[in-house]
Parts: structure tokens; C-alpha cells; sequence
């Protein structure tokens, strides 16, 4: 399933916005995100109220992704471990949190090994089939599982977008997965406030 049309149309409507010196959020307003009930890397369950009070950078993926998921989070936790040395105080507000799209295979010691290799704050969710279904459809998260003949396994498909949550849940902005470091730190900080 080809997922850059839909990625397109959203960057598109987004970018419509311009890069005007916001005051608003972006992503203000947009039906993304909402209540979860998922597991984390050390097995403990967890909702989106775990969260409150903190902002949340959420990205979607999964460990035995081959390529995209563990270069863009390199690069995410690169920036931000850039805000926390140039910001400690704004960083310590974020919590950074890879949700999996592969539940199958993504069972918490997995993940905690996963999340671990990109930075000690990485939180890393999973939960049973259903939920992982439900938190993707509530964050506007498409994936799908992919088998060819031949191949020893399969690989999933997946929407590759880093989302910046308000405390209150509320979506803010799309953060650059794909930017360097102090850029991706520097989008972090223009938001958390």
C-alpha cells in the first residue's frame, strides 16, 4: 500500500498554513489523537492519561523495520538530545514515545531492548492487535502488513509521521523527522512552552 499520496495531501494542507511566524499551532484544532490503553517496554499498562501534564513527540513504526523507522528515530532523539543540552528544562516537558504498529512481534521486552538503543527516555508502547488498531486509527496512523512469496517473514507499512501532543492531549505540529539535530530541537522548542 502506497501511503505518499495521503502524506502529500497532508503535508500540502499543512504547508497552506506557511511559514509565517505562527502563533497558532499547525495542527490546532485537527481531529488527531485521543484516549489509549496500551502496554509499555516494561510491561505496564498505560493510557493517554499517563501522559497528562506532559507534551508527548509520538511516532509510529516498528522494531524489525529494516530502514525508516530506525533512521527517523535516530534522528528525533538527535534533536532530542540537542534540546536537552541547549534546554533541559523544556526537554524534561517532552516524553518521547514510539508506538508500535507490529504487535506481534513487538512484545515489551523487544521494545525495551528497541527504545533503549536511541535514548534512555524513549518510551515504547505496544498492546494486543485491537488496540494497537484502535490508538492508530485515533492518531490517523495507516498501516498494513506486507507478504511476498519468497520472503522469510514480512514487513509492515506505515504512515511515517513524528506528531508533537500538547499536554492536554491536543495536537500542536508535525515535527521534521528527516532534519538535522539543533532543527528538529529547535521546532521542539518553538511549541513547548
Amino acid at each position: 500500500m502506497n501511503f505518499r499520496p495521503f502524506l502529500l495531501g497532508l503535508a500540502l494542507a499543512l504547508g497552506a498554513c506557511g511559514p509565517s511566524a505562527q502563533t497558532e499551532p499547525p495542527l490546532a484544532g485537527a481531529r488527531i489523537g485521543g484516549p489509549f490503553a496500551l502496554v509499555d517496554q516494561d510491561g505496564r499498562a498505560v493510557t493517554d492519561r499517563t501522559y497528562v501534564g506532559r507534551y508527548r513527540l509520538m511516532y509510529f513504526g516498528y522494531t524489525y523495520c529494516p530502514d525508516v523507522c530506525p533512521v527517523d528515530l535516530q534522528k528525533l532523539m538527535a534533536g532530542y538530545a540537542s534540546l536537552e543540552k541547549s534546554d533541559p528544562q523544556v526537554a524534561a516537558r517532552i516524553a518521547p514515545i514510539f508506538i508500535s504498529v507490529d504487535p506481534q512481534r513487538d512484545k515489551p521486552p523487544v521494545l525495551k531492548q528497541y527504545v533503549s538503543a536511541f535514548h534512555p527516555k524513549l518510551i515504547g508502547l505496544t498492546g494486543s492487535p485491537d488496540q494497537i488498531a484502535a490508538t492508530a486509527k485515533t492518531f490517523a496512523v495507516i498501516y498494513s502488513k506486507e507478504e511476498r512469496p519468497g520472503m522469510t517473514g514480512y514487513l509492515m507499512n506505515h504512515s511515517r509521521i513524528a506528531y508533537l501532543f500538547g499536554p492536554d492531549g491536543k495536537p500542536i505540529a508535525i515535527i521534521p523527522h528527516d532534519a538535522k539535530p539543533d532543527a528538529i530541537a529547535a521546532e521542539l522548542k518553538r511549541w513547548v512552552r
